[in-house]
Formats: C-alpha cells, structure tokens, sequence
C-alpha cells in the first residue's frame, strides 16, 4: 500500500473554512468562542506566554506541538471553553473535532504553600491578573513541580479525530488556545487548577482591594526575563534542543484506536 501526502491547504483556505464551520454552528444557535490569533505570537501578555513556556518543557509533547501551533494560528479552533478543570473545545480539520483536555485540581498543600509564600506580595487581584508582580511572586507562581502550571501528568486528553495519537495536532491547538485565551482572560487559569485567586491577595480583614491606577511598569515582568526562568525560548523563535523527553513514558502505538490517555 502507498500512502501519498494530502493535498496542501493554504493558511487562506483554512481560515475561510473554520470562518465557514463557526457561521454554521451560530445558525444553529450555538455560541462560540472561537480563538482569535493576531500575528504571530499566540500570547502577549505575562500568564498567556507562561502557560505556553510551561507547555513547551515538556518533551512528550515536541513531536506535535508545531503543527498544533498552525492550527491555532490558522483560526481552526473555532470554539473553546474553559471550566473548572476541564476545557472543551472544537477544532476544524479535516471535519470537526471535538475536543476535551482534563486538567487536575492543583493540590490543596502546594496551594497553600504558594499562598504562603506569596502572603503579603501582592497588594491587588488586578495587578495579579496583569502580571505585575515581582520577580520572586512570579518566579514562585511559575517554578516546574510546585507552581500553578500543571505537569504533563496533570492533563488528560481526547479527541474525536481518527489520529492514533496520544497527543494529536488538535489538542496541540487546544492547548496553545488556552495560552491565547488567558492574555484577555488570565482568571481562568485559577478556574482550571479549581483554585481562588483571592487567596493570594493578603490583606487581613479587608475584601478584594481595587487598584485605584495602574501598577508601576517597572513591575512588569517581561518576556526575556519569562524565557529566562523556564530556561527555555518560544518555539516560534527556537527549536527545542534534544527530542528526549523531560518527564513522561515512552508512547507505543495502541492495538486500538483508543483517543484517551494520560501521559505521567
């Protein structure tokens, strides 16, 4: 048997295909909320590059990454919904996909060590929000194994596509979607880990302080100083140095088609 590669689908083409797919689902009276990427970064803002950085440690998921990176880019996930340990989402391929990515509830001791840890720190939920914190909050926020973001064994996936996968192109995109989705909606990430962002914010007997302004630029974290405490670039602008991976078992092909799997 021959196998021939299938015919190229210009960027164009499959915007207007996925633009084709969301006009149909709205007649039908279903909302979308399609993610929307503007150039080439798929996330601008402090929380929406630290889920992708986080993301791209891991070697089990290199080998598919880049082509989840097109799809989200190309406009293919048309639908994207993120609740309390779950997202769900519909991504546009050869047909449409649904997809359902599982994250685990971030555990209540390493919750409540970083609570500790940042008592005192951060002065407004808003200026947590924006990523305006210093180096040290951040650091300890985004640190591998005990921070917010979750591990490859943390997430659980499935797909409806036929690809045999454990991790197909459309999770890839799904995923990147979710870095996309927390530069305008950073509140979800504690949504998804199922924790309270409010828990972070020490101010005994008072309620949720407001910024009255602005926090000070200078408080900013920016994107070199991110890149620098993953100890990796993004992928956009590197290529991973080694395909070994990081952390994770050694994936075989299933003797079924079977989508679900959970990489530890």
């Amino acid at each position: 048997m021959y196998y021939q590669w299938k015919p190229y689908v210009s960027a164009a083409e499959r915007r207007l295909k996925a633009e084709r797919a969301a006009a149909r689902f709205r007649r039908k009276g279903r909302a979308l909320a399609p993610v929307r990427i503007a150039g080439r970064a798929i996330a601008n803002t402090f929380w929406g590059k630290a889920w992708c950085n986080n993301m791209e440690r891991y070697g089990d998921y290199s080998n598919r990454l880049p082509r989840g990176r097109t799809y989200v880019r190309n406009g293919s996930v048309i639908d994207l919904q993120i609740a309390a340990g779950e997202v769900k989402a519909r991504v546009i391929g050869s047909d449409i996909y649904t997809t359902t990515v599982k994250v685990a509830a971030l555990p209540r001791a390493r919750w409540k060590g970083i609570a500790a840890d940042c008592a005192g720190s951060i002065d407004s939920l808003v200026e947590l929000l924006q990523g305006r914190l210093s180096r040290g909050v951040m650091e300890r926020l985004c640190r591998p194994g005990t921070g917010l973001f979750p591990a490859p064994k943390d997430i659980a996936f499935n797909c409806s596509c036929p690809d045999w996968a454990a991790m197909c192109k459309h999770v890839a995109a799904v995923l990147y979607g979710v870095g996309a989705r927390l530069d305008s909606e950073p509140e979800l990430l504690f949504t998804l880990r199922r924790v309270d962002a409010r828990n972070l914010v020490a101010r005994a007997g008072a309620g949720l302080p407001l910024a009255k302004k602005a926090p000070a630029a200078g408080k900013l974290l920016d994107g070199a100083k991110l890149d620098e405490m993953f100890g990796i670039e993004m992928a956009e602008l590197a290529a991973p140095a080694s395909g070994k991976a990081a952390t994770g078992r050694s994936r075989t092909k299933p003797a079924k088609r079977k989508k679900k799997s959970r990489l530890e």
